[in-house]
């Protein structure tokens, strides 16, 4: 049994020579109609991105903004997300595990505690199996793979966290 929320989207596939269509995952009903996420109340996911590699920030940004995330701010260090989350207040931030030096696991702490209210979802390009202990014992929804990044994938987590 997994100790933590792991977003993993997938579709069963058709029989080895079959000619049937492979079933798109399906959509939680709390996304909109433009299919973007939204929050219990109603309202569009308002996101903050925490990572050290810019080409990351950007990508992740058109990604989750084209998919209906509503991409607030951007941070590169464990001040500027603390920085960025006061001024802010997203509904969640996506951060990563490693942050140059510095610890995302800290950084989950620390923003925990300063806004309970926030879900913290940790990304990483590493695979889950080499920090689950870490991601188990820390204040966050879960983990998603930068591979698997998607709205689908951190609405799914978020939703279970906020229990909608």
């Amino acid at each position: 049994m997994e100790r933590f929320r792991t977003a993993r989207l997938t579709a069963s596939a058709p029989a080895a020579n079959s000619n049937a269509p492979v079933p798109e995952p399906s959509i939680p009903a709390s996304f909109n109609a433009t299919g973007g996420p939204r929050c219990d109340a109603g309202t569009v996911l308002r996101c903050l991105i925490v990572d050290d590699n810019a080409s990351f920030l950007d990508a992740a940004t058109n990604l989750l903004e084209r998919e209906g995330l509503d991409v607030v701010g951007v941070a590169s260090t464990a001040d500027g997300a603390l920085q960025q989350a006061d001024e802010l207040r997203p509904d969640l931030v996506l951060l990563d595990i490693v942050l140059g030096t510095e610890s995302g696991f800290d950084v989950s702490r620390r923003l925990s505690e300063a806004y309970p209210e926030t879900t913290v979802i940790l990304v990483s390009t590493h695979a889950e199996a080499d920090f689950a202990d870490l991601i188990a014992d820390a204040p966050v929804a879960g983990f998603v793979s930068k591979s698997d990044l998607s709205g689908v994938a951190v609405l799914k987590l978020a939703s279970e966290t906020r229990g909608t």
